[in-house]
């Protein structure tokens, strides 16, 4: 029997997040020759969201976090526990994302067709709009892959339905922990193409998700300086540090050091890209 590691972290959604976990018990895989177990990241909850996982869900692997680690950390610590027991497949999933009841099976059919040697990117569409893809592969033109009726190739991805089978991690690792809460999905995408592994998305939609559209604080001129600098320097904002490091790591020192001269531009002149999406 393969054995599949789930891997996520949350804080403070909890209805959002039992909803999100009574899809993916519901999907309809072979359990004769798949097993799966959960490993959670609980980034400091204080809804409750611990508490309910735990009676509902008895059988999933908590691992406590103190409230910083953010999206991507909690996704390392979630997956850094996992194997120690390794696992055939490594699955990420967003708690806000609604799995299709028939998704796991896909993705392992994917993964099987590309002989468990590429990673599979699970396209997402909106709740009220299937024909929207919402989050998934992203092109070598950074542009979000909307065509999903065929394998596409992919720069990288988002990080909502991903799966990672276990030859691949073992020549890309973990998720990079210096990023706290974006970039990492990103960045993992990145060193797996330039590793020589293949990212693909897989044949259809997988789940359901609403795309996050609020504007960043730190380009909004309508909000004061002393605020968009908090929020650009926040874990969800547009750390210069960490943007720094990831187009370094990617893309060499000059445009590592145009990003971060950009970025800071943005914050304290905002009205010059107010009618542009950047």
């Amino acid at each position: 029997m393969k054995r599949i590691a789930i891997i996520m972290t949350v804080y403070n959604r909890r209805d959002i997040t039992i909803q999100c976990l009574n899809r993916l018990y519901a999907n309809t895989f072979d359990k004769s020759k798949y097993q799966l177990r959960v490993y959670l990241t609980n980034d400091g909850c204080t809804d409750g969201t611990k508490e309910a996982v735990e009676s509902l869900f008895p059988n999933i692997c908590i691992v406590d976090g103190d409230g910083s680690l953010f999206w991507n950390r909690g996704m390392y610590v979630a997956w850094k526990e996992a194997v120690k027991e390794k696992y055939d497949y490594y699955l990420w999933l967003n708690d806000d994302t609604d799995l299709y009841f028939d998704a796991i099976e896909r993705l392992l059919t994917a993964s099987e067709t590309h002989n468990n040697y590429a990673i599979i990117v699970g396209s997402t569409c909106a709740t009220d709009n299937h024909s929207l893809i919402t989050y998934g592969g992203i092109s070598n033109a950074n542009k979000l892959l909307t065509l999903v009726d065929q394998y596409n190739e992919c720069k990288t991805f988002n990080g909502n339905i991903v799966l990672i089978p276990n030859m691949v991690f073992n020549i890309i690792g973990l998720n990079d922990f210096r990023f706290r809460h974006s970039l990492g999905d990103i960045d993992y995408g990145l060193r797996a193409n330039e590793a020589g592994i293949k990212v693909v998305t897989g044949i259809g939609v997988f789940g359901e998700c609403n795309r996050h559209s609020n504007y960043p604080i730190w380009k909004d001129s309508r909000i004061p300086l002393s605020k968009r600098l908090k929020s650009f320097y926040s874990p969800t904002g547009a750390n210069p540090n960490e943007y720094f490091y990831f187009r370094y790591k990617h893309y060499g020192f000059v445009p590592a050091c145009m990003t971060y001269i950009s970025n800071y531009i943005h914050v304290f002149f905002p009205f010059l890209w107010r009618n542009r999406v950047i």
